[in-house]
């Protein structure tokens, strides 16, 4: 079994932070998502090492990041790399952050967009900041709705010298059924080269009952058309994949979705663009 890299794994420690977003979601709201529990959760299923995505712990994220990156002091942890959260819309405190994630195990940056007003990406400040990551070597991952694409476009041009990752499929309406103006979207966010997909997080936009391999496919088979195998990773989007599936049937839906690839092909997907995107091993 090809070996998968998790580019897209959140934990919830509600000793150490508040995570006011997950209160609504009575299946993540009150609970722990630990490390512990994830691996008992993937034993089996061939996941070598994850990448924590920030979980959106608010104006604690730096301590999130700090936390989190003494977890993955211990190679039994797994945790190849950090995606921190940042504020690229302010100067104040940008850059020192930035210099305090380079002694971090911190591979890549993350701003909440999809929920945030749609001028916040468009300000000069938040495009200098975001070139600055790039400038030292570290990924933009980009979390925008479909209705957003044309925003995604706007700063993966600007920011044309480095590597931005669109997350979740750009966040399609799957329960909607919309699907033109979300794949126009893709298609026009795809032809710009510096720009990468992470196949995460649709189950999660199914309407309850109806996260299933077909509800996905059309949608899972258009950013492979649109972007490639050669950039394209996988994320598990755990604990939020909760939601509507079991991590465990993530996996399985996913490996079905690749079946008809090449090794090589499928490789590239599961591991090794992770590799070379986020510059981690396992």
């Amino acid at each position: 079994m090809i070996k998968l890299i998790d580019t897209h794994q959140h934990l919830i420690y509600r000793d150490h932070f508040s995570y006011a977003w997950s209160d609504s979601l009575p299946l993540l709201a009150g609970r722990d998502f630990t490390v512990a529990s994830y691996q008992r959760l993937t034993d089996g299923k061939d996941v070598a090492g994850s990448i924590f995505m920030e979980t959106d712990a608010g104006q604690d994220y730096h301590n999130e990041t700090r936390f989190v990156a003494e977890l993955a002091t211990d190679p039994a942890n797994q945790i190849l790399g950090i995606v921190s959260s940042c504020r690229p819309e302010l100067d104040d405190g940008f850059e020192p952050w930035l210099d305090e994630c380079a002694s971090l195990p911190v591979v890549g940056f993350r701003r909440i967009l999809h929920e945030v007003g749609d001028d916040m990406s468009r300000s000069d400040t938040f495009r200098r900041n975001v070139l600055k990551i790039g400038e030292r070597g570290h990924v933009f991952d980009m979390v925008y709705r479909a209705d957003q694409l044309e925003i995604a476009a706007e700063l993966a041009k600007f920011c044309d010298d480095m590597t931005l990752v669109l997350d979740h499929c750009g966040v399609p309406d799957i329960t909607g059924g919309e699907f033109e103006l979300w794949s126009h979207g893709i298609t026009s966010v795809a032809d710009l080269p510096n720009v990468c997909c992470k196949i995460s997080g649709v189950l999660a936009y199914c309407s309850p009952g109806n996260a299933t391999i077909d509800a996905i496919r059309s949608y899972v088979d258009h950013v492979l058309e649109s972007f490639g195998t050669e950039r394209l990773v996988w994320g598990s989007d755990w604990p939020v994949v909760a939601l509507r599936s079991e991590l465990t049937e993530w996996i399985d839906i996913f490996r079905q979705l690749i079946a008809g690839l090449s090794e090589d092909e499928a490789n590239a997907i599961c591991n090794g663009n992770a590799r070379r995107i986020y510059d981690v091993e396992f």
